[in-house]
């Protein structure tokens, strides 16, 4: 058995090759060919949730589990929000190939989703790129979507400005060739944006702007019902809302739950799963007007086609 840390995955990563085997994890998803639970959460400690993903696929010849606690008030000690791991199996035989750090894992998957969603769809020639919440999650985010959009200029908002201007400066040493610009109001940040992601631990909306057309949203903070990133307004107004997993979204996002509750969105008011986007079931963006938002929840047999993706070069190299 083999431990894959957060280093030496690091280390692996080509998000380009990560956001094609994710797409292939979520057209697996969405045409039947995977076994994937929804979550288990078990809460602790008030605010924690410890929370239990198993998934494995017969197409993909995967199976694995991810375990994840979620402590939103480590960051006020300085711990990492988000603390898990994901165990491999072997698809044959059913022996642990390996164990992987989890937290870095996730960031990689959740910007990979993301980058599938901007990939289907945000406009082609998106330059501007608004990043709202600047936590562990932002960093993968942003390279996905720089995998799949030739971005420009990325504008930054955090509810803590100096955490956001942290923020900018690592992320300048890895990018100089980008513009970045750091607003201490959401609404300036998120002016003649093409693409806007949010990635916070928020219970009420982010923002009230109303969304520019030809915008499109990715966000993937709320994993919860009582948690609500986007106004409900956003939802209701947008030309497509994608998610990569019908019934874990309409049943754990309070960016979903709210809006049906108030009677601004519809229970069947989803475009579909991004999955039926990739296969080509489904349309993705089909005009520069469109406001499109994909609210992505995780979808566990994606964290274990990336903890295999890790393994499989790891073995190799």
């Amino acid at each position: 058995m083999r431990y894959i840390d957060a280093q030496e995955q690091a280390q692996l990563l080509n998000m380009e090759e990560i956001v094609e085997a994710v797409a292939d994890s979520l057209k697996a998803y969405s045409e039947g060919e995977t076994d994937t639970p929804l979550r288990y959460s078990l809460p602790f400690n008030e605010a924690n949730r410890y929370l239990v993903m198993p998934a494995l696929s017969d197409t993909l010849k995967v199976a694995g589990v991810k375990t994840v606690t979620v402590a939103p008030n480590n960051s006020e000690i300085g711990k990492p929000t988000i603390v898990g791991s994901v165990t491999l199996s072997d698809y044959e035989t059913g022996e642990t190939l390996a164990v992987l750090e989890g937290s870095y894992l996730t960031k990689i998957r959740t910007g990979a989703i993301s980058g599938v969603a901007t990939k289907y769809l945000a406009r082609e020639q998106a330059k501007t790129l608004c990043v709202i919440g600047t936590g562990d999650q932002a960093e993968g985010l942003i390279e996905a979507v720089l995998a799949v959009r030739d971005i420009e200029r990325i504008q930054f908002y955090n509810r803590t400005y100096d955490k956001a201007l942290k923020f900018s400066k690592d992320v300048e040493h890895q990018h100089r060739d980008l513009e970045l610009y750091v607003y201490e109001d959401v609404e300036s940040a998120m002016t003649d944006a093409d693409i806007i992601v949010t990635a916070t631990n928020a219970t009420t909306p982010v923002f009230q702007k109303h969304l520019s057309p030809g915008v499109h949203v990715n966000a993937v903070g709320s994993f919860k019902p009582d948690m609500q990133e986007l106004p409900s307004q956003a939802i209701a107004e947008a030309d497509k809302v994608v998610v990569e997993a019908h019934e874990a979204a309409m049943a754990e996002t309070g960016d979903l739950i709210n809006p049906v509750n108030e009677g601004v969105f519809a229970k069947d008011g989803l475009h579909g799963e991004l999955g039926h986007i990739v296969s080509g079931k489904l349309a993705g963006r089909l005009s520069d007007e469109e406001i499109t938002i994909f609210k992505s929840v995780g979808v566990a047999i994606v964290d274990i086609v990336v903890a295999n993706y890790f393994y499989q070069k790891a073995v190799k190299q």
